[in-house]
């Protein structure tokens, strides 16, 4: 593998953004990926023209782009980093759940492989962040667990959280805020129809969500 010092951020940020999609959709493409970074599908072309050269992706023109062996080994490196790095803030730093990422992206690209090898036994080698995402492990394993989304279950069933996919700032905070949150014990209570709302038990309380959100919540069914 390229050793990772040579390796830009930006570069490492698409090899990130890539895997992502290819986890999502098997491929990812062009769009997907300006999408993703926030810039423009000529800015993308471009670095994957170079990505292609640097044989960390396979990339041809008006087709999916896929990582090869090194190009995934970089980007699960700078994952790991991340989602440790998100792990250290919640845990030992008290951040808000909404912070998580933005801070993890800034030092993820920073960080000696001995700090991060030092931060996994500080966090006692977590297998997943704070969002219940997996961390990769250092040899590239990806953690995996039985989760189900809570919008595919019936009333009246529990399950333990395991993740919030992909939720906006806002809604992170408001989740952050009732506790809905991964790690949390919760019992389906009653489902809408026509995609309305969700009624669930979190402790002693009773808590309404919305079906929008409820899609993002997957948990270990009981």
């Amino acid at each position: 593998m390229q050793e990772n010092h040579i390796i830009s951020e930006s570069i490492q940020n698409y090899l990130k953004a890539i895997y992502k999609l290819e986890i999502e959709k098997d491929e990812a493409t062009t769009s997907d990926i300006a999408r993703h970074l926030g810039i423009s599908n000529a800015s993308v072309t471009g670095m994957l023209k170079r990505l292609s050269v640097m044989k960390l992706v396979n990339y041809s023109s008006y087709k999916g782009v896929t990582l090869t062996t090194d190009g995934k080994e970089i980007a699960l490196e700078v994952l790991r980093h991340h989602r440790l790095l998100e792990t250290y803030l919640r845990n030992s730093m008290g951040y808000k759940l909404a912070r998580l990422h933005n801070e993890a992206c800034k030092l993820e690209h920073y960080v000696s492989d001995e700090f991060i090898d030092k931060l996994t036994d500080m966090l006692g080698d977590p297998e997943f962040d704070p969002y219940g995402n997996p961390i990769p492990r250092k040899d590239g394993e990806i953690p995996l667990r039985n989760e189900v989304p809570l919008i595919s279950l019936t009333p009246v069933i529990s399950g333990l959280i395991t993740r919030i996919v992909d939720a906006e700032e806002d809604l992170l905070n408001y989740l952050d805020e009732i506790g809905l949150l991964p790690g949390r014990e919760i019992t389906l209570i009653e489902k809408a129809p026509f995609f309305g709302p969700i009624r669930i038990k979190l402790e002693d309380k009773e808590i309404s969500i919305g079906y929008e959100v409820a899609k993002l919540i997957l948990l270990l069914q009981n």
